[in-house]
């Protein structure tokens, strides 16, 4: 292993750091990742996808599921729908709501399978 001669670093194989740099995601991109695990990072929200992995509901039936208000899941919906988690259609005066595509149920799933292994 080479050692690093990079000024004020205790790197150990600097071609490995340098190559792992180059190869690292644009920092908008991360940030967007970040930012949408932070808004999964909320317990009624986390409540809310599992629900809607189950089914298409409607805000009073999952505030009834969550044990919350009608008013309190629509603001989780509107933050869950801004970052396109979730998508909503209207039905008469009845507003369903659904995951937004497969890729909210993964990262669901990803999720459970980390906390079951721990």
């Amino acid at each position: 292993m080479k050692e690093c001669t990079c000024l004020n670093c205790n790197c150990i194989n600097e071609d490995l750091a340098l190559k792992v740099k180059k190869d690292m995601l644009d920092d908008d991109i991360l940030f967007d990742i970040a930012e949408c695990f932070k808004i999964l990072g909320d317990s009624t929200r986390i409540k809310i996808i599992y629900a809607l992995k189950l089914s298409e509901l409607c805000v009073n039936d999952l505030a009834f599921i969550t044990n919350s208000t009608p008013s309190a899941i629509s603001h989780q919906l509107r933050i869950l729908k801004q970052a396109k988690l979730v998508k909503s259609k209207k039905m008469g005066k009845i507003v369903y709501y659904s995951l937004q595509d497969e890729h909210v149920i993964k990262l669901f799933e990803i999720g459970c399978e980390h906390i079951e292994e721990l």
